[in-house]
């Protein structure tokens, strides 16, 4: 594995194979709310689509609500285990690479995923050029201030008790990177915009546990490889409580969705205007104002 690679993805696909295969009641709740954002996206598009894709979502959220929605004639999905597919129609592929012919989709879709790639503008790029001229990419990632809560503590913690620190929780974009990432990769009409959502526990054990039942915990490379203490822990989870309860004790857990969209470029979409070819010019339209 190169060095500079961010992710072990091998570590990160047997962990979500795990939580598919062992599937816990309700923590597919931010998988859910993802699908239910993504439904009322789709309904405020105007168009049709014949051929959709839906991209390393782990689950079958993305591709249920796509056909749902009726806009979606076909979706295929694309995946890094067999066991992330189920009974779908899909293909298998290696993190990071899109296995999809240039200008073969309409629609493509990532739901939480892109947040644990090595490679965001690279796959971008990829994604840009499986679709069809003037064909929609919707996408969301966990974005900066996911988590915080939880970085902190164990940092916190970490740092008390050892006089260091050693990444835990993963460094997230925040929503200026990725509108530049959209227009980097060479999508037309880039939009980005971020919604927070907050989840409470009645600890921070709880909070990890459905972590883990995402197959979200840490799959850094940098991870510490010694085993943490029953101390450390505790401490953190001490910390936690202190800094970031509600009056009824209960933890607060922030995750930032940040929803992007942008089109394969095509003759026929609006363009901006070339500078200086506007007929009338700023100052005389200041001017005007002043005398009124």
């Amino acid at each position: 594995m190169p060095p500079d690679q961010l992710i072990d993805t091998s570590l990160l696909t047997r962990r979500k194979r795990r939580a598919v295969e062992r599937a816990a009641d309700g923590a597919d709740f931010l998988m859910r709310r993802a699908g239910e954002d993504l439904a009322d996206r789709l309904a405020a598009v105007s168009r049709h689509f014949k051929q959709g894709a839906a991209l390393f979502c782990a689950t079958s959220h993305a591709r249920d609500v796509m056909l749902a929605s009726g806009k979606v004639d076909k979706v295929i999905r694309i995946e890094t285990d067999s066991a992330l597919l189920g009974h779908d129609e899909g293909e298998i592929a290696a993190p990071g690479f899109v296995p999809l012919e240039a200008g073969s989709i309409d629609l493509a879709v990532s739901l939480l995923s892109l947040q644990d790639e090595n490679d965001i503008p690279g796959m971008l790029v990829q994604i840009r050029r499986a679709l069809r001229p003037d064909g929609l990419f919707l996408g969301v990632m966990a974005g900066a201030g996911t988590l915080a809560e939880l970085r902190e503590s164990l940092l916190a913690a970490e740092a008390e008790l050892t006089g260091g620190a050693s990444p835990r929780v993963l460094p997230f974009a925040d929503v200026r990177e990725a509108g530049a990432l959209l227009q980097r990769a060479g999508f037309a009409l880039p939009v980005t915009d971020v919604e927070t959502v907050t989840a409470r526990y009645s600890t921070m054990f709880d909070l990890m546990v459905d972590l883990r039942a995402m197959g979200a915990n840490n799959p850094m490379n940098g991870r510490t490889r010694k085993p943490s203490t029953r101390d450390f822990f505790a401490r953190a989870a001490q910390i936690y409580a202190e800094r970031f309860s509600d009056p009824d004790g209960r933890i607060r857990a922030t995750f930032s969705f940040i929803w992007m969209s942008g089109w394969a470029p095509a003759a026929t979409q609006q363009k901006p205007l070339r500078p200086g070819s506007a007929e009338v010019s700023l100052a005389r339209i200041l001017k005007e104002d002043d005398q009124d």
